[in-house]
């Protein structure tokens, strides 16, 4: 893993980046990035099981990025040609006067959208004031509607508490709020179609993610269902429409028919979609991951506390991270023996 604080013979270890003009971000294989996914913490009040272990060790405050950092990272970015910028933890929510940092990140010229993933615990709080500092959009995971599953699955979560956020989110004015739902067979395939008529009921979207192997977790290859499979099963209740629709990230869409919902699968394994991936991640310790499916990573941290003053020691760091950005992730034969050791909740969601 190339866990090194970045150094300028970096840009160039596996090929040469192309040209191109100094506020943009384009790879060795001619993809412009334009997404950014921020991690602004590694803690969270959930503990789902396809997520994190059970006894998790979370990172020390020394070690993660302070709000003040993560404001330096996105500032860095959006100046590169970043549009959108989605935050997401560990469960975002949970960190400490985060509205400081999202009023911030919304008032950044360029960025054109910014939105938020979270796991619904906080949001009957916190749903107005997103709204008001400039959030458009928000994910919500949510892996089954029954309150005893929703408990095994996270291992403390209250679906109630989830669904009553999920309203306020409408109440404050957030339209085409998305539902993550990680498929698992045996743990909650018998509630796929209950979740989209769910969404339909509420003018939702929702999108079904196959698991990754991601993190040591046990049995994982026995509870994998291909988007395929899940899709087939949906159109036996759901005349499902295939749409040509994109919200900027790796979902594929299909449309409910009387409905204004959108039911999206987002495949790693089954359907790669690694040929337009427009993204890179930055953990919670700073760690830039041009690919979610691979272990190489640039550290940020040691860059912004040995430049605290200067923008431009950041910004060539971000530009050599393309050097070692892969074409593609290898998930089709990993899921018993992760290729990726690091849990779901390190990488940021």
């Amino acid at each position: 893993m190339h866990n090194q604080p970045f150094r300028p013979e970096d840009m160039t270890r596996d090929a040469p980046l192309p040209e191109h003009s100094r506020d943009t971000l384009v790879d060795k294989y001619g993809r412009r990035i334009t997404y950014l996914r921020l991690s602004i913490t590694d803690r969270c009040d959930f503990r789902c099981t396809y997520c994190m272990a059970e006894e998790m060790t979370f990172l020390p405050r020394s070690e993660v990025l302070s709000l003040e950092e993560c404001l330096r990272v996105a500032t860095a970015f959006v100046g590169l040609g970043i549009s959108k910028l989605r935050i997401t933890g560990g469960e975002p929510l949970v960190r400490k006067d985060v509205m400081w940092l999202i009023e911030r990140l919304g008032a950044l010229p360029g960025l054109d959208n910014l939105v938020l993933t979270t796991n619904g615990s906080q949001l009957e709080r916190f749903a107005a004031p997103l709204k008001a500092a400039g959030i458009r959009r928000l994910n919500v995971s949510l892996d089954t509607l029954r309150p005893d599953r929703f408990r095994s699955i996270t291992r403390i979560g209250d679906v109630a508490k989830v669904l009553r956020g999920i309203e306020a989110a409408r109440a404050a004015g957030f339209r085409r709020t998305k539902l993550n739902a990680v498929m698992m067979r045996g743990i909650n395939d018998d509630e796929f179609a209950d979740l989209v008529q769910y969404a339909a009921d509420h003018e939702l979207d929702v999108s079904f993610i196959e698991e990754m192997p991601l993190g040591d977790i046990p049995g994982r290859g026995n509870t994998f269902i291909s988007s395929e499979e899940t899709r087939q099963r949906l159109a036996e209740r759901f005349p499902l429409v295939a749409s040509t629709e994109s919200s900027g990230g790796p979902a594929r869409y299909w449309r409910v028919p009387g409905t204004e919902t959108r039911v999206g699968f987002i495949s790693p394994h089954s359907h790669n979609f690694c040929d337009t991936c427009n993204r890179v991640r930055i953990t919670a310790r700073g760690e830039l991951y041009p690919c979610l499916g691979q272990n190489d990573a640039i550290q940020l941290l040691p860059v912004l506390r040995t430049h605290p003053d200067e923008a431009e020691p950041l910004r060539q760091a971000i530009i050599g991270s393309l050097g070692i950005k892969p074409f593609g992730h290898d998930f089709s034969h990993q899921m018993e023996a992760p290729q990726v050791v690091r849990f779901m909740s390190m990488t940021g969601g």
